[in-house]
């Protein structure tokens, strides 16, 4: 870093208020971590914009003394995607956090970067709509944009880029654009959200989003389906998809993972591999689509099959898998949960799931499978103590085996964590020669490496 902190927070408090920049020790450690097992590094200001136009100014003092800046949500990434290994400024979007405008006649929504998702959906609901993407944890929407989240509805209605209309972006040199429009298509110039959402910070800082929302169904009907094998779980799922059944959610969760969740919630489920499923439409249509989907479920060889209309029960069959992050960490008090996170054609799944059973059994570290297997996307969930340098290694050979697989099959490294610094090693693999050119795009927008440096792609480091 070319400038002292000092010099830094001068510049800064022209602008700012004094309680908008602060260099506190806590406050930059609770700005140095994520929920990732990767290791701390503290950045050197804490920054807490109103405005885009704060971030704009921000922009411009860290783009003319050459200083790192991450933008920083929750904190909830699993990637290390807000770890700034490079100090200098985080940018922390909560005082961001307005609803600034819902057309529900468009079903759209304007929000700055810090709103939650449980934030809007509260509002939404006054206007019957709810906002679709659901990562699990309780992100930010500008989070969530930056590392392309997904989650359980992805199957339905897809990934966070395809909910992004528009956004406000300030670039490196301070200056701030608009990617998209209101308009439902478009077919003129580069598709900018596509770039930008995903981009991790490294390309620029979303201070407005406009995202579509979705009328709340009529009816949702849960289930829960147990099978004698991950096989025959995977491709009761292919079926139900070939079969045009609108399922809304569906995940897998193996028989390592159910014992986990029994011993948590004091459940009684039985240990084999199980299917949480939902519906959602009009009365009529749901029980036709309910009913062959028993036949469906029933020609894969299902044990066990329940629905559930009523709400209460609905958000209960569900614990076993929302919870199942929480019994793995409250039943290993100590240990760091690692999470990884490929994702396969629907072909390759099952086979995909049965080789990471396999090889999770081979290394002895407690953890299970569960995945959104509608889309193709699984993790394994590890436990490690992590001063335990073997048990760290075993859990990364494990993780990169399950993404060799992954990406040996046409898939991808990270389904919807994002890549950060976990995954950047094998952005190559991935990538091959189009790795040049997203180094080029960063380089065109960001020439002074400050936004994120060294996540997704590897630019040489800014002097210190």
């Amino acid at each position: 870093m070319s400038a002292s902190i000092d010099k830094i927070v001068e510049n800064l408090i022209v602008f700012l208020d004094e309680d908008q920049v602060s260099v506190n020790q806590i406050v930059r450690e609770l700005h140095s971590k994520d929920e990732s097992y990767h290791d701390a590094s503290l950045p050197d200001v804490v920054v807490f914009p109103k405005t885009a136009a704060d971030v704009s100014k921000i922009m411009n003092v860290a783009n003319n003394l050459q200083v790192p800046v991450v933008p920083f949500g929750r904190g909830s990434s699993l990637e290390g995607h807000v770890i700034p290994y490079d100090n200098g400024i985080t940018i922390d979007f909560s005082l961001m956090d307005k609803i600034l405008e819902v057309r529900e006649k468009d079903l759209l929504v304007k929000v700055q970067p810090g709103v939650t998702r449980t934030q809007l959906n509260k509002e939404l609901k006054k206007y019957g709509l709810f906002f679709s993407v659901d990562p699990g944890a309780d992100a930010t929407l500008g989070g969530m944009a930056a590392t392309n989240a997904s989650g359980t509805t992805t199957v339905k209605y897809g990934v966070m880029r395809d909910q992004v209309r528009d956004l406000e972006v300030v670039l490196a040199d301070g200056t701030i654009i608009h990617t998209g429009s209101l308009a439902a298509k478009s077919a003129s110039g580069f598709h900018l959200n596509g770039l930008f959402v995903g981009s991790e910070g490294t390309l620029g800082c979303f201070t407005e989003l406009t995202l579509k929302v979705y009328g709340i169904p009529e009816f949702t009907t849960a289930a829960r389906a147990v099978f004698p094998t991950v096989k025959n779980a995977v491709e009761a799922v292919t079926s139900i998809l070939q079969a045009g059944i609108p399922i809304a959610r569906v995940e897998l969760v193996d028989e390592s993972s159910i014992r986990q969740v029994n011993k948590f919630s004091g459940t009684d489920y039985a240990d084999k591999p199980t299917l949480f499923l939902e519906f959602e439409g009009n009365e009529a249509g749901l029980k036709q689509d309910v009913e062959f989907t028993k036949e469906i479920m029933e020609d894969h060889n299902c044990e066990e099959i329940q629905f559930e209309t009523d709400n209460t029960a609905r958000t209960k069959l569900w614990d076993a898998r929302h919870n199942l992050a929480y019994a793995y960490i409250h039943g290993h008090v100590g240990k760091k949960m690692m999470v990884t996170d490929v994702c396969v054609p629907i072909s390759e799944l099952a086979n995909a799931v049965i080789f990471a059973r396999k090889e999770l059994d081979a290394i002895d570290l407690p953890g299970g499978i569960l995945g959104h297997v509608g889309d193709g996307n699984f993790h394994a969930l590890l436990m490690i103590d992590m001063s335990n340098p073997e048990e760290l290694a075993k859990a990364e050979t494990f993780n990169e085996k399950i993404v060799l697989y992954a990406l040996e099959r046409n898939g991808t490294c990270t389904g919807e964590h994002g890549v950060g610094v976990g995954k950047q090693k094998y952005q190559a693999a991935e990538h091959g020669e189009a790795l040049q050119v997203m180094e080029k795009i960063k380089l065109a927008l960001d020439p002074n490496n400050i936004l994120n440096p060294n996540k997704i792609v590897q630019i040489e480091k800014i002097d210190k």
